[in-house]
């Protein structure tokens, strides 16, 4: 096994095709940083940092990939996009157009709808940029600007959001692996460094058991996500025999892998986005001059702020997401269709729409494994502030989660390019 990985590890190196794959992303993330480090002019730092000690804005600053607390460029990330691609795909439920376009008309189907994401992501960065640009200036971080500078530095933000969304979709076209989730993948990396040296500062001996506890729990999740990322439920499927000429062709018996947790780390940043952006209407309007209101969006804020309405909410999204996007990725009618055109069947199931039928009932159940699997690692790292105190695992357990669906990815990008090379 280690001399199999060390000759794909050769190959990465040696081969033409992925190894410029591999220097076009380390590049387009060498960008995507430097970029982040680029402030917007006029910023108040000390009023930033206490700014920032919120919860809510922590997690929005894992998806801006660690802009936003910069207050760069790119504060606002690929979350506009994010947020553009959730809408598509709740519309495409709705709509059967856009669902025959994205699942029936293939390649140029999907490209269409895509481009579809990226109109909606140019309003919803303008409307973004422009919320937190008057929620920054209400809070002091930034000062009072005419309304030409206001109006510039709005634009440069929706510029860098889109800028960001274009360096993610040349990423997934021209290197490996789904761009977006590598640049929120670069920007929680790019913090580890920081991270560490604060916690080497602040370390605390009487807090040794938490310490002891958050490490065990990361290596428990680390595992988890590996091991239900790979478990798979096999459905043989056997190819009729079929005689052309003097040539007998079919008969073959393989299987149909389906994945536990068909959705992977969508569920996970879908439920941030939605969460996130009651939390910031929330914060904009509580400065609201207008008291009803003011009172209302305060309500709301003491609300998200409990834990356990949060840990609820939170849990209970990541649970629906997971069917929702396994539902839009995994079409079992579609599946069944296939079969039957290629000749094959499942043993005992008769093919049409009793296979669909089948099909549909084998992704639920299992499914349901992997959107609890999903949930309860989304809120462990809640349950651990709770029993440790230490506000940084909430983040870590959310970031920890990403990060690893991510390095699986591209992984399993990089073996399919080596072995295509093999062969």
């Amino acid at each position: 096994m280690f001399e199999a990985f060390l000759r794909k590890v050769k190959l990465i190196f040696t081969d033409e095709t992925i190894r410029s794959r591999v220097l076009f992303v380390l590049g387009a993330l060498v960008i995507f940083r430097l970029l982040a480090a680029i402030p917007i002019p006029g910023v108040n730092q000390a009023a930033l940092d206490r700014f920032l000690d919120n919860q809510f804005l922590n997690l929005f600053n894992i998806f801006s990939g660690g802009g936003f607390s910069s207050l760069s460029i790119m504060m606002i990330g690929v979350s506009p996009f994010i947020t553009a691609a959730i809408i598509m795909q709740l519309v495409s439920v709705l709509s059967p157009r856009l669902k025959s376009m994205y699942q029936e008309e293939g390649d140029a189907g999907r490209m269409r709808f895509t481009q579809y994401s990226r109109y909606l992501t140019v309003p919803l960065a303008i409307i973004q940029a422009f919320g937190f640009f008057i929620l920054l200036r209400q809070n002091g971080v930034i000062p009072q600007l005419d309304l030409l500078h206001t109006f510039t530095n709005i634009l440069v933000i929706a510029a860098g959001a889109m800028l960001l969304m274009w360096i993610g979709e040349l990423i997934t076209e021209f290197g490996v692996g789904n761009g977006v989730s590598l640049l929120i993948f670069a920007g929680i990396v790019a913090a580890i460094p920081s991270a560490i040296s604060q916690f080497i500062f602040s370390f605390d001996i009487s807090q040794l058991p938490a310490y002891i506890g958050f490490a065990i729990a990361s290596v428990v999740i680390v595992a988890g996500v590996v091991y239900i990322t790979e478990a798979e439920r096999p459905i043989p499927v056997t190819y009729a025999r079929r005689v052309r000429g003097m040539k007998v062709m079919g008969g073959i018996s393989t299987y149909l892998p389906i994945r536990v947790n068909q959705a992977g780390v969508m569920p996970i940043i879908f439920a941030l986005s939605i969460l996130l952006f009651p939390q910031m209407i929330a914060t904009f309007l509580a400065k609201s001059s207008v008291g009803f209101i003011a009172s209302a969006a305060s309500a709301v804020e003491s609300v998200l702020a409990n834990q356990w309405v949060y840990g609820a909410l939170y849990f209970g999204m990541v649970f629906l997401f997971t069917y929702f996007y396994t539902a839009i990725t995994f079409e079992p009618h579609q599946i069944a269709k296939n079969l039957q055109k290629n000749g094959a069947f499942i043993p005992g199931v008769r093919p049409g729409g009793t296979t669909s039928e089948y099909l549909a009932n084998i992704i639920t159940r299992i499914t349901l494994v992997g959107a609890l699997f999903l949930g309860f690692l989304a809120i462990l790292p809640l349950i651990l502030r709770g029993i440790t105190g230490i506000t940084a695992l909430t983040i870590g357990g959310t970031a920890l989660l990403i990060v690893v669906s991510v390095v699986l990815d591209v992984v399993k990008k990089i073996d399919a390019q080596t072995s295509i090379r093999e062969y």
